[in-house]
């Protein structure tokens, strides 16, 4: 949950006085965080959900030398180009566009792993243990949206991905409390 946040505080803990001059040798860019941060180096990480905060996990963990990098999005990928009517998507013009965007953390894993690490319509059903109380893999099924707007999962689309790391990326919206009291995180 504090991925970002303790890898940011980290990166600046007890920096080099980048501001201290002989005028004025009381300032400085000095950080009294301690704390550790969470690494991905040589992790399978998976990162549930999208947008910015999606895009810095992905960059961050690549960054950090993951192993595996895999992004789930629960919707369908977005068009390539915005329906310029809106009669097809609901999505008209002056709206903001929901097209396909390559951020830079995209950029990077493909880059690095040879492919996108998004993956669409992906619903995560369950962490899977190593039986020493950690997370060993996620289980997924493919979803489709229905006519009334609900999603259906897709039969025989179960999947178990390799996870040492599970990020939720839920952006300007926080993950729900009640999960993340069940998880115990």
């Amino acid at each position: 949950m504090e991925f970002l946040t303790r890898n940011q505080k980290a990166l600046f803990a007890n920096p080099p006085a980048l501001l201290t001059t002989e005028a004025t040798p009381e300032v400085g860019l000095t950080s009294k965080y301690g704390g550790g941060f969470i690494s991905a180096k040589g992790k399978h990480v998976v990162v549930i959900g999208g947008g910015d905060t999606g895009t810095d996990c992905i960059g961050t963990s690549l960054r950090h030398g993951c192993k595996s990098l895999i992004n789930f999005e629960l919707f369908p990928a977005p068009p390539d180009e915005q329906d310029k009517r809106g009669e097809a998507s609901g999505n008209p013009w002056p709206l903001w566009p929901r097209i396909m965007r390559v951020d830079y953390g995209h950029e990077e894993a493909s880059h690095r792993f040879g492919a996108d690490p998004r993956t669409y319509s992906v619903l995560s059903k369950e962490f899977v243990s190593d039986g020493a109380g950690r997370v060993r893999a996620v289980k997924t099924v493919q979803v489709e949206v229905g006519p009334d707007g609900r999603f259906a999962e897709v039969e025989g689309s179960e999947r178990e991905h390799p996870a040492d790391l599970v990020i939720l990326a839920m952006g300007f919206r926080h993950p729900e409390q009640e999960i993340v009291r069940a998880l115990r995180l």
